[in-house]
């Protein structure tokens, strides 16, 4: 049989972690899908890991990320950058944690923004999994459903938000916390503030979320095969041309709540990567550049594992993000008593 196609050798640059394979495409290989072709090239990775390396954009054909449908032409080049395998594990190091509640099967921190929660791309110290490991005594404090590298880890929060994140201490607890994720049972409540003027006190957002194709660090809402994805949000106020929400996620996509109010051309303040500027304006006033994302994880609500008690965690909003808002209202000539009416309950 007539292999449909060529390995080619590719030079790597010594920076570039990843390892390179590429493939020229041959007549018989013309017309077929694009995942379909690497899971017959690839046959030593799954076709679940070809399609994440797809949707990371780690897959690149003539040049240009494709959808796993798009059907490959004769000719054509198919290059793949696979990175590599994690390291074994995590050292433990003695970073501060805020601990809102523990107990032997679950704990919630108040993780800071800054710090990413787990190693990868790039960051193998100062992660929210190195200081677990030390405050809860290793691996043994911690579940190991995720392994190695994220102990402890039901589910992530960005770099550069902050707020309560629920931790699996056990096993036990863990598959449990996955179970009632997928099944909606854990209320989470963020605030933000946004760049914009939303319509409406109140709303819903319906919109499917997926890699984007051009740039693999980012998520979209344009394209339809994305995952659907539901947020609900409700103002707290309005202060010139920006919006003070609260917003309760109903699903947790890679970057939801960014994604999803750039979609409606309104980015979370200081989140620059999803259209915000990077010092906002009041009139002819400059802001301070905030140097993170105005979003923060204020509450999570949910049932204990073991005994069925729900629990309610809450993290109090950021010194920074408070006296950000109160510079905004003076900025924008805003009551004083209205900021701290619509920032109660949330200190």
């Amino acid at each position: 049989m007539q292999r449909q196609a060529k390995m080619r050798e590719i030079s790597k640059p010594e920076a570039d972690p990843c390892a390179q394979d590429g493939f020229e495409v041959g007549k018989e290989a013309g017309g077929q899908r694009l995942d379909r072709f690497l899971a017959t090239h690839l046959s030593d990775i799954s076709r679940t890991h070809v399609q994440t390396l797809i949707d990371e954009g780690r897959v690149l054909v003539n040049g240009r990320a494709k959808k796993p449908s798009y059907k490959l032409a004769a000719g054509e080049t198919v290059e793949v950058k696979i990175p590599p395998p994690p390291l074994p594990g995590v050292e433990a190091e003695n970073i501060p944690l805020d601990i809102l509640y523990q107990d032997a099967d679950v704990a919630v921190v108040n993780k800071p923004a800054g710090m990413i929660v787990h190693p990868g791309a790039g960051a193998d110290s100062g992660t929210l999994v190195a200081a677990l490991l030390h405050w809860f005594d290793g691996g043994r404090g911690l579940s190991m459903v995720g392994g190695p590298l994220r102990p402890g880890i039901v589910y992530r929060i960005d770099k550069g938000t902050s707020g309560a994140l629920l931790i699996a201490r056990t096993d036990m607890a863990h598959l449990k916390l996955v179970e009632d994720f997928r099944e909606r049972r854990i209320q989470k409540t963020y605030v933000a503030l946004l760049h914009g003027k939303l319509k409406g006190e109140s709303g819903r957002i319906e919109l499917p979320i997926s890699r984007d194709l051009g740039r693999r660090s980012r998520m979209t809402a344009r394209r339809r095969e994305g995952r659907e994805a539901r947020t609900d949000w409700k103002i707290r106020m309005r202060i010139g041309n920006f919006s003070l929400i609260e917003a309760d996620l109903h699903t947790g996509r890679t970057h939801q709540i960014r994604v999803h109010f750039s979609a409606l051309a309104c980015p979370v303040v200081g989140d620059t990567v999803y259209g915000a500027p990077r010092q906002e304006r009041v009139g002819n006033e400059r802001m301070p550049v905030l140097e993170r994302n105005f979003l923060h994880a204020a509450r999570i609500a949910f049932m204990h594992p073991r005994s069925g008690k729900r629990i309610e965690c809450r993290a109090p909003l950021p010194s920074e993000l408070v006296f950000y808002v109160q510079g905004l209202g003076r900025a924008a000539s805003a009551e004083a008593n209205a900021i701290d009416a619509a920032l109660r309950g949330f200190l």
